[in-house]
């Protein structure tokens, strides 16, 4: 896996965008994901499987978009950030080798006592722009109590 973030600073307030998340699944990182999650598909590993089922190659799992997205709003919101809520549709398939960039913007923030609780729309597409999964969290940020 490669992966890349585009540097930029936390804005919690509604509109604000989520900082780009750019990763590149390999053949290897497929096959670990699916060893790991028990997922003997073979869509997920065996390229010359996938091709017979009508893919262009091996197929990311549908949880490790979920990990993408998670890994994309963690990094933007900070280390001490924790996922309240996630949810993910997956809408079309990515193969090893795409390059598959999370986006997102913040929906709403309000303070929970010392905390920012953070509504968040986000979306994984691919290099060509296909739309890969679209989702929505809450995240909590500590410490931006009145930071709105």
């Amino acid at each position: 896996m490669t992966r890349s973030r585009t540097a930029s600073t936390r804005r919690f307030e509604a509109g604000a965008p989520v900082a780009p998340y750019t990763v590149r699944p390999t053949t290897v990182q497929l096959f670990r994901f699916s060893a790991a999650t028990w997922n003997a598909h073979r869509i997920h590993y065996d390229e010359a499987y996938a091709r017979s089922e009508g893919y262009p190659g091996v197929l990311v799992q549908s949880h490790l978009h979920g990990c993408f997205l998670a890994n994309a709003l963690l990094e933007w919101a900070g280390p001490d950030a924790m996922l309240r809520s996630l949810s993910w549709r997956n809408r079309h398939a990515a193969i090893a080798g795409d390059v598959l960039t999370v986006t997102g913007h913040v929906m709403s923030a309000e303070t929970d006592g010392a905390e920012m609780l953070v509504e968040v729309e986000i979306a994984e597409r691919d290099q060509r722009g296909a739309l890969c999964v679209s989702g929505h969290a809450v995240v909590r940020v500590p410490g931006q109590a009145g930071a709105q």
